[in-house]
């Protein structure tokens, strides 16, 4: 499975430069100040190149919703119990979470996936079974999963990304009772930060449950030692499930020549998995928001990311980046609709 990934990602392409330099050619001729939209700008000629035309279009929007259950959550570093996991997962399918309202209202369709739930969910409902076990193990005793589950999981964040066709842009999100404790320390491998520095409080742990949670991490890093020059193996140590999917649908879009809107701290955590295994999918990558969670802007720092908004966050679940993917949308209308001074009938600046 090992090589099959690496082949994978051998397929990413950079982005086309010749098309960002006509995006930008492009944005100069528009009927405004140059930079006078700022972002909207960059983001375009960004969305230009790796979509491969001058005209990019955001039509098929997707955003992989991806659940799963972790063995630290039974430490206590969570304020909310794990049965709300799948409790959230059917809320997810029935279109009454927050990414559902607001996925709505950007256009995309919300796919859910099981990569690690602690539950038998029925037959018949539309969430994908990409279940590598029920939930990790308890990485304060051993690693969370074996390194075969963390590469299971890295595909089929990539399978789920190759199962939806014609896609013009996608989205990551996530689901999982206990999630920011891994993802606190894989901030904290690969950053090479204090555990101290990147842990915040979850789902709303109060100062004797954040030092607890602090502690758990520090156990955990100290007992199964993950080499941060080696992506799978701090996945298998400290990770989850979920988290190697949104690696998996971070890769997958970069080798699908799609822009990947990632959400917040745990889809940072991803990102940075996706970032040690495969560097080149930084150029694919948009983060929507910073997290209210500490450690979220040291992994966007790493990422080398600039996120488009500061709202507050800490849901989750693709909340922000359907509003990232959103704001992609109001860039390609600017790159594609605004007329240039000439058709406007418009002086431009004088020289």
């Amino acid at each position: 499975m090992e090589d099959k990934l690496k082949k994978m990602i051998q397929e990413i392409n950079p982005l086309d430069q010749d098309m960002m330099v006509q995006a930008v050619r492009r944005q100069g001729e528009l009927a405004k100040p140059a930079g006078s939209l700022g972002r909207l700008e960059s983001l375009s000629i960004q969305l230009a190149g790796i979509q491969r035309r001058l005209d990019p279009q955001l039509k098929k929007r997707v955003i992989f919703c991806l659940a799963a259950d972790h063995g630290i959550a039974r430490a206590g570093v969570s304020a909310f119990p794990a049965e709300v996991t799948p409790q959230m997962v059917y809320n997810f399918l029935s279109g009454g979470a927050g990414v559902n309202v607001l996925a709505r209202q950007c256009g995309c369709k919300v796919v859910v996936a099981d990569l690690g739930v602690n539950h038998d969910f029925p037959a018949g409902t539309e969430l994908r079974d990409c279940k590598v076990a029920k939930g990790t193990k308890n990485m304060l005793e051993g690693p969370a999963m074996t390194r075969e589950q963390a590469i299971q999981s890295v595909l089929a964040g990539i399978e789920l990304v190759d199962s939806e066709p014609d896609l013009d842009i996608v989205g990551t999100g996530d689901m999982g009772i206990g999630n920011t404790t891994p993802s606190s320390a894989i901030t904290a491998v690969l950053t090479g930060s204090p555990v101290a520095e990147i842990t915040g409080r979850g789902t709303g742990l109060d100062d004797k449950g954040l030092s607890s949670k602090v502690a758990a991490i520090e156990k955990a890093l100290a007992f199964n030692k993950p080499d941060p020059t080696d992506g799978l193996d701090v996945l298998a140590k400290v990770g989850g499930f979920e988290i190697g999917g949104i690696a998996g649908v971070i890769i997958g879009g970069a080798r699908r020549g799609v822009p990947v809107v990632i959400d917040g701290f745990i889809s940072g955590a991803g990102a940075l998995i996706a970032q040690a295994l495969a560097p080149q999918v930084a150029d694919y990558i948009i983060a929507a928001h910073r997290s209210v969670e500490i450690g979220h802007a040291r992994a966007l720092e790493k990422l080398g990311q600039k996120p488009l908004f500061d709202f507050d966050l800490r849901l989750g679940e693709g909340t922000g980046a359907a509003m990232g993917i959103f704001t992609a949308g109001c860039a390609v209308a600017i790159l594609n609709e605004m007329a240039t001074f000439a058709e406007a009938g418009v002086s431009e600046k004088d020289a």
